[in-house]
């Protein structure tokens, strides 16, 4: 492992903000993008961390809660779903 990538990996990545056009953003490096499997037009969510400031992520929570709704009405009411997709 390179001298860079091994402290990066170590101390994190540092990100500025910087004026884009009319919008304020956050220019994020190749390395970090192919790390998080990130591309142009993907979306990162912002999470507050109780006294740990913040946390970006590709992973939404809301969406992962619905989707264990979802799962539970599924299992629940298998039959159900069953004879309406008929």
């Amino acid at each position: 492992m390179s001298e860079r990538a091994s402290s990066t990996a170590i101390e994190g990545y540092v990100l500025q903000i910087k004026k884009i056009g009319n919008s304020t953003g956050l220019i994020l490096p190749k390395e970090l993008l192919a790390r998080l499997k990130l591309a142009e037009g993907d979306k990162l969510h912002v999470v507050e961390q109780t006294e740990r400031g913040l946390k970006l992520t590709p992973y939404d929570p809301k969406h992962a809660r619905a989707m264990e709704i979802a799962r539970r009405s599924f299992r629940k009411y298998a039959d159900t779903y069953r004879a309406l997709a008929k």
